[in-house]
């Protein structure tokens, strides 16, 4: 039974800090609280994203139509976190650290295809998702070098902002959030501002640090807009 328990622990908790917990009792070790802080809230998030983009790909099912979505918006969105994802996995930074990027980019690859298929362009739809996903397992692949790989996530800087900018302009061109889900914003502005801690944490990439900073204020431009536009309805809808 110790040994499942202390099993269980290493999820979290280096070795050392285990000993230190468990063998020491001391609970009040500051490096190894930030470092279970960050791995158990770095996992959470992880296990937050499988289902994040859910409530956003129903949405837009529901209602068979991809209205309020920028394309153009998804397109950068999915380059910022495909670029995020390989720079992470070339690194061999923990998984904690980047894996909810993995399952975003399925489903914000899933919205795109979506947007096509009720855009009246199945095809299309079908082949932007396979494109994302082979674009994704070349990057993860080795054959670029971890140079190029790093100049790529550094481009996510402007990427992340003017991805979430061109929905951002949109929604007041169209004087709503159209079928932009309350719940995916919401969790993804407060997923960004988390990423910030356990990235200094886990990583101290300096780089990504910056990338989640910017992430976490054009989420909040988004959460802002839906809050701002709240109770005003989709062009095209009537009572």
């Amino acid at each position: 039974m110790a040994g499942v328990f202390r099993q269980l622990c290493l999820l979290i908790l280096t070795p050392a800090c285990y000993d230190e917990f468990f063998v020491e009792f001391n609970f009040l070790h500051v490096p190894c609280l930030k470092a279970a802080l960050s791995k158990g809230l770095g996992l959470a998030i992880v296990g937050g994203a499988i289902l994040v983009k859910v409530p956003q790909i129903l949405k837009i099912v529901g209602a068979r139509s991809g209205q309020g979505i920028s394309i153009i918006g998804t397109i950068l969105e999915l380059l910022a976190i495909g670029f995020n994802v390989s720079y992470s996995f070339v690194n061999r930074y923990p998984f904690s650290s980047y894996g909810d990027g993995v399952f975003l980019l399925i489903q914000t690859a899933i919205i795109g295809a979506l947007v096509f298929f009720y855009g009246g362009s199945a095809k299309k739809g079908i082949l932007f998702f396979i494109t994302v996903l082979s674009t994704i397992t070349f990057l993860c692949s080795g054959s670029v070098s971890l140079k190029i790989l790093w100049m790529l996530q550094a481009s996510n800087i402007p990427i992340v902002f003017a991805g979430k900018m061109v929905q951002a302009v949109a929604n007041y061109k169209n004087g709503s959030t159209g079928q932009l889900s309350a719940i995916t914003v919401t969790m993804l502005f407060f997923g960004s501002a988390a990423r910030i801690f356990t990235s200094i944490q886990e990583t101290g990439d300096q780089i990504i640090i910056l990338t989640y900073m910017v992430a976490t204020v054009a989420n909040g431009t988004l959460l802002a807009q839906l809050i701002y536009y709240w109770n005003v309805k989709p062009k095209g809808k009537k009572d």
